[in-house]
């Protein structure tokens, strides 16, 4: 925390007026720089505001959410606005609220201004901009960031600041950068005769342009079935070619694979209506134009030796070798629908920020901590940080990012400015209560599953716990350093997930028991459903990098599946808490149940420990409100003597707060009785 103030005060000395010069350079300073004002950005700005840091947002357009003011070209969003759920509590519901950002304004809930299922996107577009301008959001429109790189600086809180350049040449200084502008480079495959190729971002929306055209589409995702659906009804016919299968979203438990909304061409080409899939490397294809403006498929290897001087007519095409070649027919137009990708190209290389691999290849580097690999203090957010849970949750969307942004801030406050990780302490009596509340309740945990997790710290001799949410469960063996708190005495871990063979693109989702229902096949469940890890130890971070791919956790010492419900309403007794509740007392060696007054009386007189419940409330004097019943049942048993006179009657002892067990002992010795007594005595009680 020292630290934190000492930096921020000789900032304020060299930086006066938030102008910080270097030789003949100027330079405009703040703690935080945000580039892009999309969904992700205003929602770190928003928390950037709230904690009072120095900030400020610059986004190139001339007002927020500038990719939904073009996407999807057809403007329809496929993110569920879902407005009854059949309940008021605001945090269940935005479990199925995929749009709104956090704040504390209710008026910024995107069912204020939209009613559909499926919104469109300009609406999207003008609830951004009124989340910005409620907010007051410290955003620099018409400022497009051209260059960043880093200036060495041991004073600075990561060893360096950032320093960025607009496109009028102004400088900007920043100790910490947070990257929001998500994935707007269009992706494009490079092959003989693609400058044929329509580009998604450009290609018409009207229908009425392509009737009785014969369509060649490019893609496999949500862009080419919506283009697709888009022209579905004027069309001869249309052909969509990837080189991957078709996913369904409802198959793979992914929101970004194919939604139901999208997928009429599905069904013309299950029901033989001329529209078809095909499967393709597309850097294989070549595409060449006949006389007639007509555009047909071939493969890249007949052009390798072709005379290039020769017409199309000296072009061998696979249909002359194969009769029956399925894309044998000429197009009138191909169009491309390949999606997006990070734009790497205003980044210095002294940032060493690197495309991911393999199928990640279009996001940044990063760790799970959102931090970039390469440069300590670089931290990317939204859409483009969703190479962390790509094709696993909703890290890439608005109902996953909005979340994974707020975990990025806590780690910032908490590096930063000495602000540790937000948490609540609890006795270990609530400890079954806190868990079963939010696995019914966190929408965090529930669209962020297996990646954003509840962590419970247990404090010494385990009488009371703390409570941490929502955390990068990617970084669990950095959690001391990352949140500021402590894990001494063991630790359990809640996540959301899925059973871990029961989805997928090739496999039946629908199968005939596919559900189970009985607490002790919860291991089976395959529709998420909350899991409780024990740890007796913080994971080390050897632990985390040799854990199994298919595990978000490594070995814990104790696991337990809180079995799945078709209402996803974990609070059956028997079912749901049960089971929880002696999985814990297994794991922490004690009792968890909540008992009457009556019985920790009696527990005081027969054992040696009382049960933490009894501790923690009717020793602390919050037990044995007097009553009638109680002394009938008291004397009866022979544990009191019958004093019913005139002067000390039953209401007066029993009665009211007044004549609780203490009242009645300090005016009444107790007679000294054998411990048997009492204790056979225990059914009567």
């Amino acid at each position: 925390m020292a630290r934190a103030v000492w930096e921020t005060l000789l900032r304020l000395a060299l930086c006066a007026g938030a102008v910080c010069t270097t030789g003949s350079t100027a330079f405009l300073y703040h703690d935080y720089c945000v580039i892009g004002a999309g969904p992700s950005g205003l929602q770190i700005a928003y928390f950037l505001q709230q904690a009072g840091r120095d900030y400020v947002v610059f986004e190139r357009s001339h007002a927020p959410g500038s990719f939904f003011a073009l996407y999807p070209r057809h403007r329809k969003l496929i993110s569920i606005n879902k407005q009854y759920t059949g309940k008021s509590n605001s945090e269940f519901n935005l479990r199925h609220d995929w749009n709104s950002l956090l704040s504390h304004d209710r008026r910024l809930l995107f069912r204020h201004y939209s009613r559909d299922f499926f919104p469109d996107a300009d609406t999207m577009v003008r609830y951004l901009e009124d989340f910005a301008s409620l907010l007051k959001l410290q955003i620099q429109y018409n400022t497009a960031i051209v260059h960043i790189t880093l200036d060495k600086d041991q004073q600075a809180w990561n060893g360096h600041y950032f320093v960025l350049t607009d496109q009028n040449r102004q400088n900007y200084k920043c100790s910490s950068l947070l990257v929001a502008t998500g994935t707007w480079v269009p992706n494009v495959v490079n092959f003989p005769g693609s400058e044929y190729v329509e580009g998604y971002e450009t290609v018409s929306i009207n229908p009425e342009d392509f009737a009785g055209q014969t369509v060649l589409i490019l893609g496999r995702g949500n862009s080419a079935f919506e283009t697709a659906e888009n022209i579905l009804g004027v069309t001869n016919f249309i052909h969509m070619v990837s080189r991957s299968r078709v996913r369904l979203s409802w198959a793979t438990h992914y929101v970004g694979d194919l939604r139901a909304i999208n997928n009429g061409l599905l069904d013309t080409y299950q029901l033989k209506s001329l529209d078809g899939l095909l499967e393709g490397d597309l850097e294989d294809l070549a595409i060449v134009k006949d006389k007639k403006g007509k555009l047909h498929i071939t493969l890249r290897f007949y052009l390798e030796n072709r005379n290039t001087s020769a017409g199309i007519d000296s072009i061998t095409l696979p249909q002359d070798e194969l009769d029956n070649f399925a894309t044998r027919a000429p197009y009138d137009r191909v169009i491309r629908c390949l999606g997006w990708k990070f734009d790497f190209s205003i980044y210095n290389r002294s940032l060493r920020l690197m495309p991911g691999k393999g199928n990640k290849k279009k996001y940044p580097q990063i760790k799970p901590s959102y931090e970039s690999r390469g440069t300590r203090g670089l931290f990317v957010l939204g859409t483009a940080s969703h190479s962390v849970d790509f094709r696993k949750s909703a890290g890439g969307f608005i109902h996953g990012f909005r979340y994974t942004t707020r975990a990025v801030h806590h780690l910032l406050e908490n590096r930063h400015h000495g602000v540790p990780w937000p948490s609540t302490v609890y006795p270990i009596t609530q400890l079954t209560n806190s868990i079963i509340k939010r696995v019914n309740e966190a929408s965090g945990l529930y669209q962020m599953f297996g990646v954003l997790a509840d962590i419970i710290l247990l404090r010494e001799n385990a009488t009371a716990f703390e409570y941490l949410e929502e955390y990068p469960v990617g970084v669990l063996a950095e959690l001391e350093t990352q949140t500021g708190r402590k894990a001494p005495s063991g630790l359990f871990v809640i996540l959301m997930e899925y059973g871990r063979n029961f989805s997928g693109a090739d496999k039946d989702v629908f199968y005939y028991n596919r559900a189970v229902g009985e607490a002790q096949h919860a291991w089976q469940s395959n529709f998420l459903h909350p899991v409780i890890y024990y740890y007796k130890r913080l994971p080390t971070e050897r632990e985390m990098r040799l854990r199994s791919p298919d595990w978000s956790l490594p070995r814990p010492d104790a696991i337990h599946h809180i079995v799945e419900d078709f209402l996803t309403d974990w609070t059956a007794p028997n079912a749901h808490i049960l089971p929880l509740r002696r999985f814990l007392e297994n794991c922490l060696g004690t009792d968890l149940r909540n008992f009457f007054a009556e019985s920790c009386f009696l527990f005081a007189f027969t054992r040696q420990k009382l049960p933490p419940f009894c501790q923690q409330g009717y020793v602390r004097m919050q037990g044995l409100v007097g009553s009638k019943r109680l002394q009938r049942h008291a004397v009866d048993a022979g544990l009191l003597e019958d004093y019913t006179v005139a002067d000390f009657t039953g209401d007066r002892l029993f009665g009211s707060r007044e004549g609780s067990q203490d009242q009645l002992l300090r005016d009444h010795a107790m007679p000294v009785r054998p411990l048997q007594h009492l204790v056979n005595a225990k059914d009567e009680l």
